[in-house]
């Protein structure tokens, strides 16, 4: 077969591949068994389990493991799974936005953000655009850095807010507020004691980090504050939500590091106290990110109130 014969099977087979089968096979990855995932939707064994099968054919790969105990992706299908939440989540986005245009609203704008809004200046800030601008819908979007970063060149959102500076040639940056870092920790903890913790207290500590933003810088700062790599503390990375995270330090099996608008969201068991160091408390920057060359009426609104209410260096955080 030549070259170009094999490019246009390719080609053949990316257009057989519907978007149903991207989520039957998403479905019985997070069931871990076919016919448990064809109960759940409705679908007959036989023909959920058909449908699979026709996507490993054209994909070129079996993407299951089947044994009697169920299902679990093959090294290709976690890779082939991981591409196909990106697609069908774009597509979700996509029709999301064409029907908001459809509307015929007098405005829209569609914010990224990978913090929390328990307390804190991104809350105070959505209630207050809110209240001054009533007939713009607010959309948002909790992802990864890198995804909202994608989203933001590609149109999809309007205006990121994150820690840290996004470096990127299209997009154009605005300076926050900054918040603490705060220890999370169970309540009969012996540094719950404490009103202020030091870096150094952490020295023989498990620290439990969610991979998911801000993770990295946490970790990156947590790092830096020891000089010597067996002076640092045992870091558990999990791949899991910060309120799994609070689940896991309830049950005792570690401490973490979270960002001080965190700390709104009440859990049963926890403490939460400043890390300072010599200096005093350890902060992390917030920026806004957007495409300069987006004219959304919107946005302009949007950035003209984060310039009014946040041009100081660092704007203490809101209640």
């Amino acid at each position: 077969m030549t070259e170009i014969e094999i490019r246009n099977d390719r080609r053949n087979a990316a257009r057989a591949i519907d978007l149903q089968q991207l989520r039957l096979a998403i479905v019985a990855c997070d069931y871990g068994s076919f016919r448990r995932a064809a109960e759940a939707l409705s679908i007959k064994h036989t023909v959920f389990s058909r449908s699979i099968s026709q996507l490993e054919y054209l994909v070129g790969a079996s993407l299951f493991e089947r044994s009697s105990g169920g299902i679990k992706p093959t090294l290709a299908g976690r890779a082939v799974l991981r591409i196909a939440r990106l697609i069908l989540e774009q597509v979700d986005t996509l029709v999301e936005v064409g029907q908001s245009s459809g509307r015929g609203e007098s405005g829209h704008l569609a914010m990224g953000f990978c913090t929390s809004i328990s307390t804190g200046n991104l809350r105070a800030t959505f209630g207050e655009f809110k209240k001054r601008f009533p007939q713009i819908e607010l959309a948002t979007m909790e992802r990864s850095r890198v995804r909202l970063m994608t989203a933001l060149r590609s149109g999809t959102v309007d205006v990121v807010v994150a820690p840290g500076r996004l470096l990127s040639k299209d997009t154009k940056a605005l300076p926050l507020w900054s918040e603490r870092i705060m220890i999370s920790l169970p309540q009969g903890h012996s540094l719950a004691a404490h009103e202020i913790v030091y870096w150094t207290d952490l020295r023989n500590e498990t620290i439990l980090l969610s991979q998911y933003d801000p993770g990295r810088e946490l970790e990156d700062l947590l790092i830096s504050k020891f000089a010597l790599p067996e002076d640092r503390p045992n870091i558990e990375r999990h791949d899991v939500s910060r309120g799994i995270i609070k689940s896991l330090i309830s049950m005792g099996m570690g401490l973490s590091l979270v960002m001080e608008s965190d700390i709104g969201a009440s859990f049963a068991g926890l403490v939460y106290r400043e890390l300072q160091d010599g200096t005093g408390p350890s902060r992390l920057d917030f920026y806004a990110h957007w495409r300069d060359d987006n004219e959304n009426p919107a946005l302009k609104r949007f950035l003209n109130l984060l310039a009014e209410r946040y041009s100081s260096p660092t704007p203490a955080l809101e209640e």
